[in-house]
């Protein structure tokens, strides 16, 4: 038991250090939010794409693609979705945080925080087969967010879908996944100088995002209501409960299983707030659900880690 649960702490308890960092610097001054802003955005843009360039160009795709793991994931996905946004959802008293809510509650931060956990848990081989995933959950999770906002809202769903479908092939993480996906599969040659210095900046991603992100915490964001705690519920324990037991029963086993469970229990993508605000919801219970599950996932996951370890599913 203390070895499996050693298992689970090795997993999280660095990014929680890395994340407290990011906390203690910035009330100390030494990380504003203007450092946390541009940090951010440098992430997003640039060394995560370098990351994902890196690590897919040596990845063997004629192997072990995991592709029944992306499909039962997306299955699941959507079903979670219409169970949230078509039974749950309508409950709220406030139809205002409704779509919020039903954002909140199912689309994860896999870019950052899900791909630490799965770098902490198996190391670089899970790269290929986290950074699929990432792709497919992150054109479904835009897409899902964009009908559950536009629906709670009342705007035009098509004009929003547009959009966001824009913004998805404009993505640059989508952008850096198929390129470092093509230089596998057509074995395209890269100099060795340009993968060595991708590499110094793909180091630079996981420490600087996580400090970033600690950095943005508020503590004035958690005074947002009932919505907030059963969003925050809902993101932590029943969505990654009930997608991993669904894994489970299809068969997924080992490094899949960890994959799955460590994905969907990430904390609500930072990217739910702007989108948020640019379709007219509660801004506020946005921010405070992003704040709320970022700080929660730490423990939930380590929980949930420590149990999948301990009954040898992963």
């Amino acid at each position: 038991m203390l070895a499996n649960l050693q298992f689970a702490l090795l997993i999280t308890a660095p990014i929680f250090c890395v994340l407290l960092a990011g906390v203690v610097l910035r009330r100390i001054g030494w990380i504003s939010d203007e450092f946390a802003r541009v940090g951010a955005n440098l992430v997003f843009r640039f060394t995560l794409p370098c990351l994902l360039i890196v690590k897919l160009s040596r990845a063997d795709f004629s192997h072990n693609l995991h592709l029944g793991l992306i499909a039962y994931a997306i299955t699941a996905t959507v079903v979670v979705f219409v169970v949230l946004d078509l039974y749950i959802s309508p409950r709220l008293c406030n139809s205002e945080e409704r779509g919020v809510f039903v954002q909140g509650a199912f689309r994860g931060n896999m870019g950052i925080i899900g791909l630490a956990f799965c770098l902490s848990a198996f190391g670089d081989d899970a790269i290929a087969t986290a950074s699929i995933y990432l792709a497919a959950m992150t054109t479904l999770f835009n897409i899902l967010a964009v009908i559950t906002l536009t629906r709670h809202q009342g705007d035009e769903a098509g004009a929003g879908l547009g959009a966001v479908l824009l913004g998805i092939a404009k993505n640059p993480l989508i952008i850096a996944i198929a390129v470092g996906i093509a230089i596998s599969v057509l074995h395209i040659a890269v100099p060795e100088i340009m993968l060595r210095t991708g590499e110094y900046f793909a180091r630079m991603t996981l420490p600087l995002a996580l400090l970033c992100a600690g950095a943005s915490i508020r503590l004035r964001e958690f005074h947002c209501g009932a919505t907030l705690y059963w969003a925050t519920l809902a993101k932590l324990v029943l969505v990654p409960l009930v997608i991993t037991v669904g894994g489970v029963m299809v068969g997924l086993r080992g490094e899949e299983l960890g994959i799955l469970y460590l994905m969907s229990s990430a904390p609500t993508a930072a990217a739910s707030y702007p989108m948020v605000v640019a379709l007219g919801g509660n801004r506020y219970l946005a921010a405070a659900i992003i704040a709320a599950t970022l700080l929660g996932s730490l423990l939930s996951t380590t929980f949930g880690v420590f149990i999948l370890k301990s009954v040898q599913l992963i």
